[in-house]
C-alpha cells in the first residue's frame, strides 16, 4: 500500500489475501508507505488481516500514518525501515480538521482492539500479565488526551519512530528491505 488507502487499496488487498489463501501461503506480507486514507477501507483491510489464516507481517518502509498505522497493528509482526514512523491516527475531514469525538471514539476503540488482539504475555516469575502491544499506546495515536507514562503526555497525538516502536513493543525490528524482513521472521 504505497498510496492513499481507499477502494483500490482495499480491492488490491482483498485480491492478495484470496490469492495467498488459494496458494496456502505461510506468510502474508503487507508493504506499507502511506499517510492513510478512508477509515472504511482501512478497517476493511485491518479485518481481512486479522482474519487471515497464516502469519501476517507489516513492513513499514517509510510511513504508516493514520489508517496505515491501523493496518500495521493488525499484523502479527511489524518491521520498520530506519527513519520510518507509525501513528498519527486521528480521524480528520478532507480539509485535515479533526472530526467530532464520535469518530475519534470509534477510531480509539478499533486501534485499542487491534492492539489487544495480539494478546498478553505472562511473566513466569510473578504471573503478571503484559500486553504484547500496549493498547494505551494505540489509543494515544488517535487522541492527544491519552497519557502513556514515560512516553507521551496529554498534549500530543503519538507517532513512533522505528527505535521508539522497537522499545515499546510495537515493532519486532529494523529492516532494510522485504528480503531482510523475510530473513528476520
Amino acid at each position: 500500500i504505497n498510496n492513499e488507502i481507499g477502494s483500490m487499496a482495499w480491492q488490491h488487498t482483498r485480491h492478495a489475501c484470496e490469492e495467498a489463501k488459494s496458494q496456502n501461503a505461510d506468510i502474508l506480507l503487507v508493504h506499507l508507505n502511506t499517510y492513510g486514507g478512508t477509515l472504511q477501507h482501512a478497517d476493511s483491510i485491518r479485518t481481512a488481516i486479522l482474519n487471515f489464516p497464516a502469519s501476517t507481517i507489516a513492513f513499514i518502509d517509510n510511513n504508516a500514518a493514520s489508517g496505515g498505522a491501523l493496518i500495521a497493528l493488525a499484523c502479527d509482526k511489524i518491521y520498520m525501515q530506519k527513519g520510518a514512523s507509525i501513528g498519527a491516527a486521528t480521524v480528520v475531514s478532507e480539509d485535515a480538521k479533526a472530526l467530532p469525538d464520535k469518530y475519534q471514539s470509534y477510531m480509539r476503540s478499533i486501534m485499542r482492539a487491534t492492539a489487544e488482539s495480539h494478546g498478553k504475555t505472562i511473566n513466569p516469575i510473578d504471573s503478571t500479565e503484559n500486553w504484547i502491544r500496549n493498547p494505551l499506546i494505540a489509543e494515544a495515536m488517535v487522541d492527544s488526551r491519552i497519557v502513556v507514562p514515560g512516553l507521551i503526555d496529554s498534549t500530543k497525538v503519538l507517532t513512533l519512530t522505528t527505535n521508539e516502536a522497537i522499545k515499546y513493543g510495537y515493532c519486532e525490528g529494523e529492516a532494510t528491505s522485504i528480503a531482510d524482513v523475510l530473513k528476520q521472521s
